[in-house]
């Protein structure tokens, strides 16, 4: 059987029908031990950076990066919420809905992996190993925000949505960082 792949010779937004039928495809990527790729760095809204290597801490998250400053979500005492302090993104998921490089900014997920992101697969409090870091799965689901519908379409936003989809965790994972280390492009990603 060929694996499915996107039709990326049109920037259009893919349908709700070509997402669906994409499922068994990223559902089928590999559950362990995936390389780390596209690392990116968000200095400030709109913003990208792609690097090499980036150093996480516990107390910084990435240092440099506006979760420090502008978090989505905060705590109760108005502190950063570390469970947001590192975003990952499946390839296959990324290669599906991003098609138009040239002209719309990258989701602005930390890095990018072709690894099994479901609840199934690594459920909250699954500890992985990056590079010399270890990150910790959070129980916040990551549901596609304003600016995701906008770039990448409303059948994009509505399939990650969808209560049938929500487990697959289809606009990735969001992990607070464990132990602090340095992250490099083709270090692997890993269940510790």
């Amino acid at each position: 059987m060929t694996a499915w792949q996107p039709d990326l010779r049109t920037p259009q937004a893919a349908t709700r029908q070509e997402l669906d039928r994409a499922l068994p495809f990223i559902a089928a990527a590999p559950r362990d031990n995936a390389p780390i790729d596209m690392l990116c760095l968000r200095p400030d809204f709109g913003e990208r950076r792609f690097v090499s290597r980036i150093d996480v801490t516990r107390e910084q998250g990435i240092p440099g990066e506006r979760w420090g400053s502008h978090p989505w979500l905060r705590l109760a005492d108005g502190r950063p919420h570390p469970g947001i302090q590192i975003c990952i993104l499946s390839r296959r998921v990324l290669d599906l809905v991003w098609r138009d490089r040239a002209g719309t900014v990258h989701p602005g997920d930390t890095f990018i992996v072709d690894m099994d992101l479901s609840e199934a697969n690594l459920p909250a409090g699954q500890r992985l190993r990056a590079g010399s870091a270890v990150l910790e799965v959070s129980d916040i689901f990551n549901d596609a925000c304003v600016k995701w519908k906008a770039r990448y379409g409303a059948p994009t936003q509505e399939w990650v949505r969808a209560p049938e989809n929500r487990a697959l965790r289809l606009r990735g994972i969001l992990c607070r960082v464990v132990v602090d280390g340095v992250i490099t492009l083709g270090d692997r990603l890993s269940k510790a």
